[in-house]
C-alpha cells in the first residue's frame, strides 16, 4: 500500500463517485507541500487533489475560513473547484487541473511570460468582487505569531524586536493612505502558482483574506527572487500600465514586511519539528533579507513615496 493510501481512500470514500474504494485501485502521486500532505489521485476516470493538513497547523490556520475563500477564489476564476472539504479535519479535495506545471523560482525565470501571467491572475482575483472571510492584518499577525512562539522553545533571531520597532514608520505610512481591501492570497509561494502556458492558476488558500492587494505582488516578487525586469513585467501586467511611485513603494515595503512576518512562521515550523525543511535556517535567512532591504538607501525613498500617497 502506498504511503498514506488508507487516509486518502478514507477521505475520498465520502464522495459517491469514490464509494467503496479498495487498496491499489487508485494511482497516487505525492506532491510538494511544506506543512501538509498533498497528493494527486487518479481513480475511476477522474483526477483529484487530496490535501491532508499537517500536524499542528490547527493552531494558526482556520480551516473554515480557508474553505470559504478557496470556493470564492474558484468563483473568481483563478482556482480549481473544491469538490469536498471538512472544516473540522481540514481535509480538502479539489479538481486536478490538466496540463499544468507547478512553479518554482527557477521556472518563473525560465518560463517566458510567467511573471506577467501571474500578474494577470492576481489582478483577476483582486478585482473579482469576491469577499474573503478574515482580515489579513500584517502587524496583528506578527503579534499573534510572537505570542504563539512564546509558548514554544525557540529563540528569535538577534535584533528581531529592534527591526519590528524600526518598522513603525512603515506601519504609519501604510495607515496614512489605507488601501482598498481586496481578496488576496497572502502567501504567494511560487509553488502555489500552476502554469498551463496560457494562464496561471493559484492554489492553497490557508492564509488568504481581505488585504492590501499589493502585498501579494511584493510577496511573490520575493518568493520568486524576481529581478527588476521580472518585477516590472509582473506589475505592468497587473496594472496594465507602469506603477506609480506610491504603488511601487508599497510593493517594495511589502517585500521587506513579508520576510519579517514569515520569519516567525518559519520559527513556528522549526519549533513544531516540521521535517519538510531546515526551518531555522529558512527563518534566519528571511530575517537577514528583511534587514538588508530596510537598510538599503532606496528603501527610505520608497517609504517617502508611500507616505506622500
Amino acid at each position: 500500500m502506498a504511503e498514506h493510501e488508507a487516509e486518502l481512500l478514507a477521505a475520498l470514500s465520502v464522495l459517491p463517485d469514490f464509494a467503496g474504494l479498495s487498496a491499489g485501485e487508485a494511482r497516487i502521486t505525492r506532491l510538494g507541500g511544506l506543512t501538509n500532505l498533498v497528493h494527486r489521485v487518479e481513480v475511476r476516470g477522474q483526477a483529484v487533489i487530496v490535501r491532508i493538513p499537517g500536524s499542528g497547523t490547527e493552531a494558526y490556520i482556520d480551516r473554515r475560513v480557508e474553505i470559504a475563500n478557496a470556493r470564492a477564489a474558484h468563483r473568481a476564476g483563478v482556482a480549481p473547484e473544491v469538490i469536498w472539504a471538512d472544516a473540522t479535519t481540514g481535509v480538502m479535495i479539489t479538481r486536478a487541473l490538466p496540463g499544468i506545471t507547478t512553479m518554482t523560482p527557477d521556472l518563473f525565470r525560465s518560463h517566458p511570460g510567467a511573471p506577467a501571467r501571474a500578474g494577470v491572475a492576481l489582478g483577476h482575483l483582486h478585482r473579482s468582487g469576491q469577499i474573503f472571510d478574515f482580515r489579513f492584518e500584517l502587524f496583528t499577525m506578527i503579534e499573534d505569531y510572537l505570542a504563539l512562539l512564546a509558548t514554544k522553545t525557540v529563540s528569535l533571531p538577534e535584533g528581531y524586536g529592534a527591526v519590528v520597532a524600526e518598522a513603525a514608520p512603515v506601519k504609519a505610512a501604510l495607515a496614512a493612505h489605507p488601501a482598498r481591501l481586496a481578496p488576496c492570497h497572502c502567501d504567494p509561494l511560487c509553488e502555489n502558482f500552476l502554469d498551463d502556458g496560457a494562464r496561471m492558476w493559484i492554489v492553497d488558500w490557508e492564509y488568504s483574506g481581505m488585504n492590501d492587494p499589493l502585498w501579494d505582488l511584493g510577496d511573490l516578487a520575493v518568493e520568486a527572487g524576481m529581478d527588476a525586469a521580472q518585477q516590472d513585467a509582473l506589475l505592468q501586467a497587473y496594472f496594465g500600465r507602469p506603477p506609480t511611485p506610491a504603488e511601487q513603494g508599497r510593493v517594495v515595503i511589502y517585500k521587506a514586511m513579508c520576510d519579517l512576518l514569515w520569519t516567525l512562521w518559519g520559527l513556528i515550523q522549526h519549533a513544531d519539528g516540521n521535517p519538510a525543511d531546515d526551518f531555522r535556517a529558512y527563518a534566519f535567512a528571511r530575517f537577514a533579507r528583511c534587514k538588508a532591504l530596510m537598510q538599503n538607501a532606496d528603501f527610505a525613498a520608497h517609504l517617502a513615496a508611500v507616505r506622500a500617497g
